[in-house]
C-alpha cells in the first residue's frame, strides 16, 4: 500500500505520520496532488474539540489532479469542501452544503490538505487560471466563503456596515464588501492586521479590550459580520446592530454562546449564518486582481514542519500561514 506524509489529527493530538495511506478516490473523484495548503481557525478550534475529528486536517488548498479525471488531469485546482451525496433530501432540493451525508475535507469523515494528496468529487474542483500564483489561489475557498454573505443578502451603497473582527476572515470580508462602495468599518484588536485594512483605504478603529468596546458605543449599523469567534466579538456585533438589521455570523465557536434572546426579539433583529460560498467570483477576483491576498501571508513552512506552521498560526497579531507541500 502506497503510503504518504501528513499531519494526523487525534484526541486532541497532533503527528506528523509517514504512514498514512494515499487515499484511492471513489467513482466520480479525482486524486490530487497538494502543492499548498492555508491554515485556517477552523483547523485550530478542531485541536481544541470544536468538532470530534480524527485524521488529516487542512481544507484551504490548490493542487494538481493526478487521477480520476483525464480532462482534469495535470491541472492546477482549488476545492469546495462538501462532498455531497446528490440523493438525500438536501441535495434534491439544492442544498449540497448541507447534504446529511456529507463529507467534508479535513473537517468531518475525509482526510484534509495539510497531506501530499487528497480526494474529492470531480464536480468540486475549479480550475485555476495560469495568471493565478499558487499563493493567490490558495485563498480561493476562505474569498468564496466572504462572498457568500452578498449570495446572501444584498450589501448595497446606502448601508452601514461594521466587520467585528481583523482577522484572516474578516480582511478577506472586509476586502469584499468595499468593492459594493458601502460606509465600512472594520474594528479589532491588533492594530498590525488593522493597517493592512487601512493601507487598503478601509476605515478601521482599534479595540484592544472588551471595556473599549464597550464605551465605544458603535451602533445604528445596518449589517454588522462577526467573524471573531468570540462572545465578546458577538457581544460587540449585537451593540452595534440597529433595530431590525442583520447580524452575520461568520465564525464557528468552540464554546457555548450566550445571547440575549428577548433583545434580538423586541429589535426584529435577523440572525444569519453563514460559511462556504461561490468559488467562481472568487477565482475571477482573483484573476483580475480585484482584491490583494499576498500582503496577508505571514510565513510559510514545509509539510515536514505542519505542526509548527499551526502553532505560529495561533500567535497574537498573525495572519495566513501557508504549508508547502508539492
Amino acid at each position: 500500500m502506497e503510503t504518504m506524509c501528513g499531519l494526523w489529527l487525534e484526541d486532541g493530538h497532533l503527528d506528523l505520520r509517514e504512514d498514512i495511506p494515499v487515499p484511492a478516490p471513489a467513482p466520480g473523484e479525482a486524486l490530487v496532488r497538494v502543492l499548498q495548503a492555508g491554515v485556517c481557525n477552523t483547523d485550530i478550534e478542531l485541536t481544541s474539540g470544536y468538532y470530534p475529528y480524527t485524521g488529516v486536517l487542512g481544507h484551504e488548498f490548490v493542487g494538481l489532479v493526478v487521477e480520476g479525471s483525464p480532462a482534469l488531469r495535470d491541472q492546477r485546482v482549488v476545492g469546495e469542501i462538501n462532498a455531497a451525496c446528490r440523493t438525500c433530501s438536501a441535495c434534491v432540493h439544492d442544498r449540497p452544503t448541507h447534504c446529511e451525508r456529507r463529507t467534508v475535507l479535513g473537517i468531518v469523515g475525509r482526510d484534509g490538505a495539510f497531506a501530499e494528496y487528497l480526494t474529492l468529487p470531480i464536480e468540486n474542483l475549479h480550475v485555476v487560471e495560469d495568471s493565478i500564483e499558487n499563493e493567490q489561489a490558495v485563498f480561493a475557498e476562505p474569498l468564496a466563503a466572504a462572498l457568500e454573505i452578498q449570495e446572501q443578502i444584498e450589501v448595497s451603497v446606502d448601508d452601514r456596515v461594521l466587520v467585528v473582527g481583523d482577522g484572516k476572515l474578516g480582511q478577506l470580508i472586509a476586502r469584499t464588501l468595499a468593492l459594493v462602495g458601502c460606509e465600512l468599518l472594520v474594528v479589532g484588536r491588533q492594530e498590525r492586521k488593522l493597517a493592512h485594512l487601512h493601507a487598503a483605504g478601509i476605515d478601521t478603529r482599534l479595540l484592544r479590550s472588551p471595556e473599549e468596546a464597550k464605551a465605544a458605543n458603535l451602533a445604528s449599523f445596518d449589517i454588522v459580520v462577526e467573524c471573531t469567534g468570540n462572545p465578546a466579538g458577538f457581544e460587540l456585533a449585537r451593540q452595534a446592530i440597529r433595530p431590525r438589521g442583520t447580524l452575520v455570523m461568520k465564525s464557528t465557536y468552540a464554546g457555548a454562546l450566550t445571547l440575549d434572546a428577548s433583545s434580538i426579539v423586541v429589535d426584529e433583529i435577523t440572525l444569519l449564518g453563514s460559511r462556504c460560498g461561490p468559488f467562481a467570483p472568487a477565482l475571477q477576483m482573483l484573476a483580475r486582481g480585484e482584491v490583494e491576498v499576498a500582503d496577508l501571508v505571514d510565513a510559510r513552512y514545509p509539510l515536514a514542519e505542519a505542526a509548527e506552521a499551526l502553532e505560529h498560526a495561533q500567535r497574537p497579531g498573525v495572519l495566513k500561514i501557508l504549508i508547502e507541500v508539492g
